[in-house]
């Protein structure tokens, strides 16, 4: 029997519904990680606005997914992994470095694997990142609000693949093309 449930806007504790309606409203269907987060409305809650803080960021669009992808993998959530393929797919990125961040490889781009290697540093050192590498990273371009923008980005995905794997989140239908496994 499992332990946790999937919601539905029915069924959510009332301070979930609001944010189901919206990631629903999103997505146009419900992302069952969602579904079974609700069974924690501050945890849905506190996820979804991590998150939405992480899209204002000023790194790009691509940036930001190149941090959700290292963190998802670093953490082998294949839910996250396959969502964020998606994503990246959406915006233009190429095979070569999607299929680089899905095996932990090094990026084709220098300033995007830059960042990756920090992300890695900020998981690695728990936020307390050698300078040398921080160095790496600024001498690539970034600022340092950049490496903060980072630790939000590493905090909120660390939220959703923690609760993903946690709740043993399946992989919806939606995401079938981009399913992921991590290396044995």
């Amino acid at each position: 029997m499992p332990v946790f449930t999937a919601h539905t806007a029915e069924t959510a504790p009332a301070t979930a519904r609001r944010a189901i309606e919206g990631v629903r409203g999103r997505f146009g269907w419900l992302p069952t990680p969602v579904a079974l987060m609700a069974d924690s409305p501050q945890l849905l809650t506190g996820f979804l606005t991590a998150s939405a803080g992480f899209e204002q960021t000023d790194l790009a669009p691509l940036e930001r997914e190149v941090v959700i992808l290292t963190v998802s993998t670093t953490n082998e959530c294949h839910f996250c992994v396959a969502l964020h393929t998606g994503t990246l797919t959406q915006l233009g990125a190429t095979p070569e470095l999607i299929d680089a961040l899905r095996s932990d490889a090094e990026l084709p781009d220098p300033r995007l694997e830059a960042l990756r290697r920090f992300t890695l540093a900020v998981l690695k050192h728990r936020g307390a990142v050698p300078d040398g590498e921080l160095d790496d990273f600024l001498a690539a371009g970034y600022q340092p609000r950049h490496a903060l923008d980072v630790v939000l980005g590493v905090g909120a995905y660390t939220i959703s693949t923690f609760a993903n794997r946690l709740t043993r989140a399946p992989l919806d239908p939606p995401l079938a093309a981009h399913a992921w496994t991590p290396a044995a």
